[in-house]
């Protein structure tokens, strides 16, 4: 790996003046920057509502009203979970990135499977999951480990990349490596807000990128196919479709539709 694997990613074309628009739309939401008072309970409307788009991509058929009460199935109880954690595991991404993910990972699936498949990277003498639907297989094991570690190396690295190119990038990884046992999609997606709220895109979590992604939904198995096996035309094409599920995203905060 060169020392910033992600500032190539950033010129292809199209792509850094698509994160340029993407980023002044979160930047009018933000009062350009001047980071506008948001309660805690807008932020936390916003991750929720993130957590039910995000479980809904995954398969639930919970809906929000639901998963506010708390009576959401699995996915989105475990969705629900990660936002609980995720302002406060979002500043170590860049530092300790392995360990966040595996924490994220041992909150979303904790109603989805056993203990010993809760919080950890998955080994070769696990079966290699299935459970993000219209992509194919993960790669083994060793694999996976390999491309884990050069994520998070690179991660811990400076870039001049945007840090919207380092989210997608992040969430199309993990997704495509599926390192964990179960809830690779949900713990993607999460990892992915991280990153936004760590790189200063979005600090105080008031966007809702889940739900960009989830209305998008039709292009989403297929952008990752293209990312995994399209080359740098994939790597591309994803790339320009997560600035537009960024854009969504500010357009679809509670800051801008406080009634849901």
């Amino acid at each position: 790996m060169t020392s910033d694997v992600f500032e190539p990613l950033a010129g292809l074309e199209g792509v850094g003046s698509a994160a340029r628009a993407a980023r002044d739309g979160v930047d009018v939401l933000l009062r350009d920057r001047g980071l506008r008072k948001v309660s805690a309970d807008m932020t936390a409307e916003a991750l929720l509502r993130g957590a039910h788009a995000s479980a809904a991509l995954a398969g639930s058929p919970s809906t929000l009203e639901e998963v506010r009460r708390g009576d959401g199935d699995g996915l989105a109880a475990g969705a629900v979970r990660m936002t609980g954690e995720l302002m406060s595991l979002a500043p170590r991404v860049t530092t300790a990135p392995v360990q966040v993910w595996t924490r994220l990972h041992q909150l979303a699936a904790a109603d989805l499977g056993s203990e010993d498949q809760m919080g950890h990277v998955r080994t070769g003498r696990e079966p290699i999951p299935d459970d993000i639907p219209g992509l194919r297989p993960a790669p083994p094991a060793d694999e996976m480990w390999e491309r884990l570690s050069g994520l998070a190396q690179a991660l811990s690295r400076p870039t001049s990349a945007p840090g919207l190119v380092v989210a997608a990038i992040v969430h199309a990884e993990i997704a495509v490596l599926r390192p964990f046992p179960t809830a690779n999609g949900l713990v993607a997606r999460a990892a992915e807000r991280a990153v936004l709220i760590a790189k200063g895109i979005d600090p105080l979590s008031v966007t809702v990128p889940e739900v960009g992604h989830h209305e998008l939904a039709g292009s989403y198995p297929q952008g990752l196919r293209d990312y995994a096996s399209g080359g740098l035309v994939g790597v591309q094409a994803w790339l320009l479709r997560s600035c537009e599920v960024i854009a969504l995203s500010a357009e679809r905060s509670p800051l801008n539709n406080p009634a849901g």
